[in-house]
């Protein structure tokens, strides 16, 4: 493979990474508070169709972005009432979600735009462009670092700088400040927290809050960026490809982001390989387009029993017990 190839991949590999990198860190949030979140699909899903229909209407993506976020945090605020409030069963809770936003999405696609369930395509105003970095052009002469430059670190849209920032912020959240210190120990000890007069509930509502923001952000980018529109379960499974790297990343940010790249590689490099043929024989482009996911089965199953997660993840606490 030649060297521009490399180049174009990993610019392919940035921009497909973008909504999983926020889906993850959104989850990432939730999870270290305690609250086990499998319903990161449905989110996105509710966020791109909202970021979706409003773009649609209003013709500005920042009004498409605002909507997505907002409903992916109405849907991420409720499946925390379920789960925290009502202490219901956290991963039935999640799956509930996505099944209810993959009908949902549908169904007010079809009665709202007549589409056979996808939002009117977004022309180039209603969309989020490419953003060129300063010095481009004068940078393109210097080997290996110019064209890096143009084709991966410039050229991106705005929502994926503000990824690689939500991972450097998450990180320093985390482990540098006093809530990130907080929300991990109400993972691993939530009595701890309560002893010390914090409030467990309003800790993992907050979290929830970030995870809803994160994930519509992320629905966002598949409408206003990927697609141009909302199609039915245009997610394709990213929301699980995003609580596996979580798991594959160890809860950490750094790790995590390491991970969505690693799997946007591998789903830039199937993109590539379509037509690949060995010794005279086609390849199946379903085999081919089945990597990504082949890679995330290969990979969770060799660390899955390493994993360490938040150990109070998955468990309702009522305020008093031990």
């Amino acid at each position: 493979m030649e060297f521009v190839d490399i180049i174009l991949l990993t610019a392919s590999a940035l921009r497909l990474a973008v909504p999983v990198v926020l889906a993850a860190m959104g989850g990432l949030y939730a999870e270290s508070s305690g609250v086990v979140d499998i319903g990161l699909e449905g989110k996105m899903l509710a966020g791109a169709f909202a970021a979706g229909s409003c773009a649609a209407v209003s013709g500005d993506p920042f009004v498409g972005l605002m909507g997505g976020v907002a409903v992916a945090l109405a849907v991420s605020l409720a499946q925390g009432f379920a789960s925290i409030t009502l202490r219901g069963n956290q991963v039935v809770v999640g799956l509930a979600v996505n099944i209810l936003a993959s009908g949902l999405t549908a169904f007010m696609g079809i009665a709202w735009f007549q589409r056979g369930g996808q939002t009117p395509p977004l022309d180039g105003s209603s969309r989020f462009a490419a953003i060129e970095l300063p010095f481009t052009e004068a940078f393109t002469r210097i080997p290996v670092f110019g064209p890096f430059y143009k084709d991966v670190l410039s050229g991106q849209t705005v929502l994926t700088y503000f990824a690689v920032l939500v991972v450097i912020a998450s990180w320093l959240v985390l482990s540098r400040s006093s809530y990130g210190l907080r929300l991990r120990a109400c993972g691993d000890k939530p009595e701890a927290i309560d002893t010390a007069g914090i409030s467990v509930s309003r800790l993992r509502y907050s979290a929830m809050a970030l995870n809803g923001a994160l994930c519509g952000a992320s629905g966002a980018y598949l409408s206003l960026v990927q697609g141009g529109a909302f199609f039915r379960d245009m997610t394709a499974g990213q929301g699980y490809m995003a609580l596996a790297a979580l798991i594959f990343g160890n809860w950490k940010p750094g790790r995590v982001f390491a991970a969505c790249l690693l799997f946007a590689f591998a789903d830039a490099l199937q993109g590539r390989l379509q037509g690949l043929s060995i010794a005279g024989i086609q390849m199946p482009i379903q085999l081919i387009q089945a990597v990504p996911y082949l890679l995330t089965i290969l990979l969770l199953a060799g660390v899955v029993g390493k994993a360490e997660g938040p150990a109070a993840a998955g468990k309702p606490y009522r305020k008093g017990e031990r």
